[in-house]
């Protein structure tokens, strides 16, 4: 009698249908990037001005700005600059050289900008996760009762209040107080940079948490009166047992929706945040590049920003299959 391979049954078949879910859900995220880099690339093409003077000055020798004009391809056709940049981007992930920063190419830049919007977006998200899904469950359980009510108006309150307005308070009144740097970013060692981020990391981490707690509460609000809760409880389990493996997990799908795009927000929006802050990271260096007209920079940055915020969209809606396996039979 043949015996099944390691791929067989039902193990291997669901592996299957989840490897085919995630391979169209990649298929599907191609075409967005393609009309991302087109919309970037005419919208920063459309920049007025001249980038070789930006580049080599107002007072440069016309000649001298021909040649670098020549040189980096701007003199050619909007089509073939376009195709001749998705070729560089696509074989070599190869940004360009920056048109105001002699001597350094956009991934250098990007690089060193954007791991610091990436720890300061890490460290934010889990403060918005731990106050967030701890206030939601929190005030579902206790709901209709002062916990709840007080919890709610604090999220109505965070929500409703600027990022820089709270990043200022906090640099106003918190920062010395607790002995924290106000601004700026030193990441000499782990506990410097911890400290550098402390305060940034807490003023979009609580207002995030704002958004996630509504959502966590009004989640496990429908999924505490399902009839396998009750079940659940009636079989005696403990009423923490009863939140945090039953309830908790049928309700992730709204929370997980929720946390990813916020992380995706927090990674490509934060530009007020490390602005008030003086953080180097890459959404105020992509503000720097559009007050310069660094076309390349520009191109570059809100590229990046895209395919961020696709990845991570990506990933949330791949996440789903996991948590709800219904989902990879979605023909849609």
């Amino acid at each position: 009698m043949a015996s099944g391979g390691p791929g067989d049954g039902p193990l291997g078949l669901g592996r299957g249908i989840l490897l085919a879910y995630t391979l169209r859900r990649l298929l599907q995220a191609i075409p967005v990037i393609l009309l991302v880099t087109l919309i970037v690339f005419l919208l920063n093409a459309a920049i007025p001005g001249d980038p070789g003077r930006i580049r080599l000055g107002q007072r440069a020798d016309p000649a001298a700005v021909e040649a670098y004009n020549e040189a980096r391809g701007y003199n050619d056709p909007i089509p073939v600059q376009y195709f001749n940049y998705l070729w560089r981007l696509f074989t070599q992930f190869d940004l360009g050289e920056s048109d105001v920063k002699a001597g350094k190419s956009v991934n250098e830049i990007l690089e060193e900008s954007f791991f610091v919007t990436l720890r300061l977006a890490l460290l934010s998200i889990i403060v918005a996760l731990i106050v967030g899904i701890g206030a939601g469950i929190l005030s579902a359980v206790k709901s209709r009762t002062a916990v709840d009510y007080i919890s709610m108006l604090i999220a109505i309150i965070g929500f409703s209040m600027p990022v820089f307005w709270l990043g200022i308070l906090m640099i106003i009144y918190v920062a010395p107080v607790l002995g924290l740097p106000r601004t700026g970013f030193d990441d000499t060692n782990t506990y410097t940079m911890l400290r550098s981020l402390a305060m940034p990391a807490s003023a979009l981490g609580l207002l995030s948490s704002a958004t996630i707690a509504r959502l966590s509460r009004s989640a496990m609000l429908d999924v505490m009166t399902q009839d396998y809760i009750r079940t659940a409880r009636s079989k005696g389990l403990a009423e923490s047992v009863v939140v945090l493996k039953h309830a908790m997990r049928n309700a992730a799908i709204p929370i997980v929706t929720v946390v990813g795009n916020s992380f995706g927000y927090l990674l490509v929006g934060a530009v007020l945040t490390e602005t008030v802050f003086a953080l180097p990271g890459l959404g105020r260096e992509v503000v720097e590049a559009i007050k310069q007209r660094d076309r390349e920079l520009i191109t570059g940055g809100i590229l990046l920003m895209s395919f961020v915020f696709i990845g991570v969209n990506l990933l949330v809606d791949l996440s789903y299959a996991v948590f709800d396996p219904r989902i990879r039979d979605d023909r849609s």
